[in-house]
């Protein structure tokens, strides 16, 4: 980076910084850390709940995502502005009058310790792992850019976040999110602006997004549907699997996980989480909607523009030193072949030779990427995760660069601060208080609330080095985050709605219900990962009322 992107990335970052520390420095008590005393307006936790959902993960895997994949994910948020409404009417209320910490302190109340205790470890360590996929995408951005290695990256990374967080607590998160919020959406915009103003002479925004449309990546609603009719339950994106399954999703991440539950925790009053809430079921549709056309855009420019057969550098790089290097080379020059060959075509609307063109180019970047696994080189070939990156260092102006790296910095920063957040909250709450022998003052508890964060982060760190490997991180986290949210949902329907079941039956149901969760996706291999949301819900709400009804409903009376 030139020196100029030096010091806007610097300054930047410094400045987030110092702002956050400010705004926390009455922070020193539980309330104060967890909470921020209660005290937020609604414009903030809208901020907040769409800060700690949009991480680095967002903006830098998703242009990829649309890249590769075309505008589909999008369907993925269609189920949550319904869920939002869910929300707001049944759980907000209901945390707010109850004046929790945590949404598994319910539990306890309508069931019993042993089941707040397990829905809470589902929380820690489906968030935790989440957390540390989430510490890869920075870590990605100074890897591209100085070439270092990635494990050592997140360190580093981590490192950062965790004094960060440690330092500030709910309320620094909050009020650095609105800033952070706005340059992240500025440096979206200049991205889109310098993908169109880019191109050709004479080829604008509506002949960008015609050319994606010619090759299908403007494909924003799919059905699912196979060539013969039939519904394909391993597909991951489409209309049903977005509405149903992404419903659930959302109900369940908004609904149950304390990384989002501590956001709306923070308002004021109800009134308040309800208008953050509502306005963020509004506004994260576009937002997502946006961000993948960013990639549209970025994917037209690259048809005028030599396009990487990957876009991460250290994997050419590493198989130029490997036995592999004239098998790779023979592929680029493929690629690069077929490239030429196809570009001519793009403009034509349904030309029949683009599709036979498209589909021998992904073959032959598959052909690389399977040398390049054959190499044993350290990087992961999949390069979802670095077309943006490459875009935006390669090309842009000096200064736009090192905007965007802060962009992404800070975007990073907000969401796993929230996530280390919330996994001290529950971990005091839901854990220690429970089951420790001595009790702490508001001192020692505030204290202990520090050391919980920094355990958490470096448990993250520890994840982050296992997830350098999984591909698109924008995928990797949501698979992660449809392994648990089913049964958790399940487990606060059955509370809400199931009066009849009571604590055994449930306990019992959750943990079952989330060994054939595993079962489903590891061993029989289900891809359709947004249907483990509605999977996980009806097998814990189908098999507690079986145990309740056969087993234990005899026990109850029997005593």
């Amino acid at each position: 980076m030139h020196l100029l992107d030096w010091i806007i990335l610097s300054v930047t970052l410094l400045s987030i910084i110092c702002y956050g520390l400010y705004k926390s420095k009455a922070s020193k008590n539980v309330d104060g850390y967890f909470r921020s005393n209660r005290q937020l307006p609604w414009y903030l936790v809208l901020l907040s709940i769409m800060g700690t959902q949009a991480s680095a993960i967002t903006f830098i895997s998703g242009p990829g995502q649309a890249f590769n994949d075309g505008m589909r994910f999008v369907q993925y948020y269609f189920g949550l502005p319904l869920a939002m409404i869910v929300i707001c009417i049944t759980f907000v209320p209901l945390f707010h009058r109850l004046n929790l910490y945590t949404a598994y302190e319910f539990l306890e109340k309508r069931f019993d310790k042993k089941t707040r205790t397990f829905a809470s470890l589902i929380f820690l360590i489906g968030r935790g792992l989440s957390t540390g996929i989430s510490i890869v995408a920075p870590s990605i951005v100074l890897s591209a850019i100085f070439g270092w290695d990635i494990y050592l990256t997140n360190i580093l990374m981590g490192g950062m976040l965790i004094i960060y967080t440690v330092t500030g607590g709910a309320r620094s998160i909050a009020y650095t999110q609105q800033l952070q919020f706005v340059i992240i959406i500025a440096g979206m915009a200049l991205a889109g602006y310098y993908a169109v103003h880019l191109l050709p002479k004479g080829i604008g925004f509506s002949d960008a997004i015609q050319l994606a449309d010619n090759v299908d990546k403007m494909n924003v609603i799919t059905t699912g549907l196979d060539e013969k009719g039939h519904f394909n339950w391993n597909d991951k994106f489409n209309i049903f699997s977005g509405i149903i399954g992404g419903f659930f999703l959302a109900l369940s991440y908004f609904g149950t996980d304390q990384s989002q539950v501590g956001r709306y925790l923070t308002a004021k009053s109800i009134q308040e989480s309800r208008k953050g809430l509502l306005m963020n079921g509004l506004l994260k549709i576009p937002m997502q909607f946006l961000i993948l056309l960013v990639g549209i855009l970025v994917f037209s420019f690259y048809q005028f523009r030599q396009a990487p057969i990957n876009f991460n550098k250290k994997v050419h790089a590493e198989l130029m030193n490997s036995p592999k290097k004239d098998s790779a080379l023979l592929l680029e020059q493929q690629y690069v072949q077929l490239q030429q060959e196809l570009n001519p075509l793009l403009a034509e609307k349904n030309n029949a030779r683009v599709p036979v063109l498209q589909q021998q180019m992904i073959t032959t970047k598959k052909l690389y990427n399977t040398v390049a696994k054959r190499a044993k080189i350290s990087t992961e070939p999949d390069d979802t995760n670095y077309v943006f990156l490459q875009f935006v260092t390669d090309y842009l102006p000096i200064g736009v660069v090192g905007l965007l790296i802060a962009m992404i910095f800070l975007a990073a920063w907000g969401s796993i601060a929230a996530a280390l957040n919330a996994l001290a909250s529950s971990t005091i709450m839901d854990i220690h208080r429970q089951y420790s022998s001595r009790p702490l003052d508001e001192k020692q508890e505030y204290r202990l609330s520090k050391k919980y964060t920094l355990i958490w982060g470096l448990f993250c760190i520890v994840a982050a080095q296992f997830a350098t490997t999984m591909g698109s991180l924008i995928v990797a986290v949501n698979i992660l985050g449809s392994l648990f949210y089913g049964v958790m949902l399940g487990l606060f329907l059955v509370a809400f709605y199931f009066k009849s079941i009571k604590a055994n039956a449930v306990f019992f149901a959750g943990v079952l219900s989330q060994l054939l969760i595993f079962v489903i996706y590891f061993v029989l291999k289900f891809e359709g990962f947004l249907w483990l949301n509605l999977i996980g819900v009806c097998l814990v709400v189908s098999i507690s009322m079986l145990l309740q009804i056969l087993v234990f409903r005899k026990k109850e009376k029997s005593t």
